[in-house]
């Protein structure tokens, strides 16, 4: 077993304290559009922003480029101050939970999900509201289903990739189905998946789903930190 205070674990901790900019930059580069030291992920893809250091002037200036004049930019994790010109249009407080003691185990029932789901995919995602979900958002990883009589009414998915971490994201059982254990079960085999790689399983939540926060926590997952959902407006010139 690693101890803390490592070269490895401290590692790990930098590219969870910057988790939007480690996946850009690192695992899902592929799918990011970069300007200068600001990246995002391709608007059908993923809503999130980030750059190299917040407290750097040019690097929003950078981002300005990147998205255009008076767009909207989400970020994820710590709170930060954007400089003049800059709109801060939400924020949310949310938590980062980090899964090392979560017992993944793959679920019979649970099908792998691609895009002639999508409709129905885009459809759950409406009625439940687990999340930002975007048209391209299933080609940031493995999602998995599962179907009644042939209907979509569960899911859970992998979005963001760092070094050694996958994110589980897009929790969300259709309201009728709702207490049967279908998101645990999803979560277990999404975790499954990504611990077979070598991953550790993490996701994020709003700091007031105190629901989510319990199934999360029953499930193995460990609070790590406090973080924020924030969009910042571009200036219009």
């Amino acid at each position: 077993m690693r101890s803390r205070g490592s070269l490895e674990d401290a590692r790990d901790d930098a590219a969870l304290d910057r988790v939007v900019w480690s996946a850009l930059t690192g695992p899902q580069a592929g799918l990011a559009e970069v300007h200068g030291r600001a990246a995002r992920f391709h608007p059908d893809v993923s809503p999130f922003s980030a750059i190299a250091d917040e407290r750097d002037p040019g690097a929003w200036q950078d981002l300005a480029a990147l998205i255009g004049p008076g767009a909207d930019a989400l970020f994820g994790g710590a709170p930060v101050t954007p400089p003049p010109g800059w709109q801060t249009v939400l924020t949310l407080p949310g938590i980062q939970l980090v899964g090392a003691g979560v017992a993944g185990q793959p679920d019979p029932e649970a099908l792998v999900l691609g895009a002639a789901d999508l409709p129905e995919v885009l459809d759950l995602v409406e009625r439940t509201r687990p999340g930002p979900f975007r048209p391209r958002t299933i080609e940031l990883g493995t999602y998995l289903g599962i179907r009644r009589e042939g209907a979509l009414i569960a899911m859970a998915g992998e979005r963001l990739r760092i070094p050694a971490h996958t994110e589980i994201s897009a929790v969300c059982t259709d309201p009728a189905f709702r207490g049967q254990g279908l998101a645990a079960r999803l979560i277990r085999a999404v975790a499954a998946g990504t611990q077979a790689r070598g991953d550790r399983p993490f996701l994020h939540t709003t700091a007031g789903n105190a629901s989510a926060i319990r199934l999360y926590e029953h499930l193995g997952f460990a609070v790590r930190r406090p973080v924020a959902f924030a969009v910042y407006r571009s200036p219009q010139t």
